[in-house]
């Protein structure tokens, strides 16, 4: 057996709000919308699924639900800040090589947005 994909799936009543955050902040396609969910993927990416399970977000911070890698996260942090996202945790570097800052998205999830 071989796990082909790993999805997040975030409660949201309703799932049409998502795409300002997630399709147009965060330049996320959607590859289904069945309007009870709509789900987003990024442009040609053959990413490895993955699952972390954390006691803390790192540096205390509060576990996000998402870690999303990009690969400017500084235009990314830019961006936000002029949408008027909510910043939860600053842009920093971090001492184990990345980096990051959190957002919370419409629906109250902290979402961690890191470089590498």
């Amino acid at each position: 057996m071989t796990v082909l994909r790993i999805v997040s799936n975030l409660h949201a009543p309703d799932p049409q709000m998502a795409q300002a955050f997630y399709g147009d902040l965060l330049e996320l396609d959607v590859v289904m919308d069945h309007g009870w969910i709509r789900t987003f993927a990024a442009k040609g990416a053959a990413a490895m699924p993955q699952l972390s399970v954390a006691s803390e977000g790192g540096n205390n911070t509060p576990v996000p639900v998402l870690s999303i890698e990009v690969d400017d996260v500084d235009r990314l942090y830019a961006r936000a800040k002029v949408a008027g996202v909510e910043i939860v945790y600053d842009i920093t570097n971090e001492p184990w090589g990345v980096r990051r800052f959190f957002m919370r998205d419409p629906f109250g999830n902290i979402v961690n947005i890191l470089s590498h």
